[in-house]
């Protein structure tokens, strides 16, 4: 893992970042203004060492068809199977409501009973 420290640390001897003055909002990224080179922004999404859960609003769409509330959950929603046995609009919207009520108010990464989800980012389409 690289901290968003480092990647700053990186960037710093050749590019001055400013601070990003717009309000990043449920956004994963955190960004900063590249100095001399006006509209040009640097993100940097560090989940791990600046966590923003507790303004996280997105569920997450799998490649194949599940529904999951947070890259680093152990739990999903399946609903390609849902799909494919015909329910209705409303019970597909409340599989996904349900999923995205069912977030954590974090990912817990740094306690010691987190366990890493059984299929990482590549292997859901992220």
């Amino acid at each position: 893992m690289v901290t968003a420290e480092e990647i700053l640390a990186q960037l710093s001897p050749e590019f001055t970042l400013l601070p990003d003055p717009t309000h990043r909002g449920a956004a994963p990224a955190e960004t900063w203004l590249v100095d001399g080179y006006p509209g040009t922004k640097v993100g940097i999404i560090a989940s791990v060492t600046r966590p923003f859960c507790g303004d996280c609003d997105r569920t997450r769409l799998t490649a194949d068809g599940q529904v999951r509330n947070c890259l680093f959950g152990r739990d999903e929603s399946d609903l390609r199977a849902a799909l494919r046995d015909g329910r209705d609009d409303g019970e597909i919207a409340g599989m996904w409501r349900r999923a995205m009520f069912g977030k954590l108010p974090g990912h817990a990464i740094d306690d010691p009973s987190f366990l890493q989800p059984s299929r990482p980012m590549s292997a859901i389409g992220g």
